[in-house]
């Protein structure tokens, strides 16, 4: 697919300068660096400046003073170092916590070290509007950064493990073991049957939401396999051909979504509802009409989002 790399978060030439990660004495240069410039990341949100921008400040901004965990290095940009810093420990005036367990959150938290007009936001509410460097650059952090969260411990011997490489590794100083950021493999896809497209509901999505369905691979499954595994134990559906179409890394919390086209063999849908609440097929007007916000009872994936990206090049005909 020829506009596969303009999917958000898709690749924007950064350089992440994996070269550099490992010699301390490069990195103290680069945080010492006058240009260098460091993303602040609060709970898995990163700070916004405004609308469209993440929020970079200096390295030692008032904004770090409660942050312990040293800073990851992302990379070098063309104006300098790029580092992101997690201040979770920093507690806002007034939290609600329902709010940040639901499925979209939409509160918004406001440091005082910082400019009123910006905040930190749930990634999801602003990926579609940032360029492709802030939108690639947070998602690395955030992913990180919930990684660093949930494997505090050696998986080998159960030790508490350390931040190492400039934040792309743990080790285990007990058992020497060194870990690394995982990523699991998801396959999305885009099923197609004639004029039609095979849409899905969760049950813990907001109303009327509907996206294309998805699921995990499994250890020894090749991405047409679990193409076809994952459609027939949701909908009963049998898919022939597969074709991968592009990819999305998604730090919720660490998956990367393998975006496929699979070409149904049968249209009859048997819904498997532990895992699906509906399962329906939709014609090219009639998604049209979800994008355009008309349809009485479906609303296309969140924009950003991969699901809302092949579904808009598939009816617009620009799946080549």
């Amino acid at each position: 697919m020829r506009l596969a790399e303009t999917v958000t978060f898709g690749g924007s030439g950064f350089d992440r300068a994996a070269e550099l990660r490992g010699d301390a004495v490069t990195q103290a240069a680069l945080l010492a660096d006058p240009a260098a410039r460091a993303l602040p990341v609060w709970r898995g949100k990163p700070l916004l400046a405004g609308e469209a921008a993440l929020g970079w400040v200096a390295p030692d901004h008032a904004v770090f003073a409660e942050a312990h965990d040293a800073p990851i290095f992302l990379g070098r940009d063309a104006d300098g170092p790029r580092f992101a810093r997690d201040i979770s420990r920093w507690e806002p005036a007034e939290v609600d916590e329902d709010q940040l367990r639901a499925f979209f959150d939409p509160s918004v938290q406001r440091h005082p070290a910082l400019p009123e007009a910006w905040c930190f936001a749930e990634l999801r509410s602003a990926m579609a509007r940032l360029d492709a460097r802030d939108a690639e650059l947070a998602a690395t952090a955030r992913a990180l950064f919930m990684w660093h969260r949930s494997h505090r411990f050696c998986s080998r011997c159960g030790a508490r493990s350390e931040p190492a490489q400039a934040g792309w590794q743990r080790h285990c100083p007990s058992c020497g073991g060194q870990h690394f950021p995982r990523t699991d493999p998801v396959v999305i896809m885009l099923v197609t049957h004639g004029n039609s497209v095979l849409l899905g509901r969760s049950h813990h999505w907001p109303e009327r939401m509907y996206s294309l369905l998805a699921g995990f691979m499994e250890p020894g499954e090749t991405i047409e396999a679990a193409v076809r595994r994952e459609v027939a134990e949701e909908t009963r559906i049998e898919v022939g051909p597969v074709d991968y179409l592009a990819c999305q890394p998604w730090p919720y919390p660490s998956s990367l979504m393998i975006g496929c086209h699979g070409r149904a063999l049968s249209r009859e849908i048997t819904v498997d509802e532990t895992e699906l609440q509906d399962a329906r097929w939709v014609g090219r007007e009639e998604l049209a009409a979800c994008f355009a916000g008309a349809h009485p009872d479906i609303s296309p994936a969140r924009e950003g989002a991969i699901a809302h990206f092949l579904l808009h090049n598939w009816l617009a005909d620009r799946l080549d």
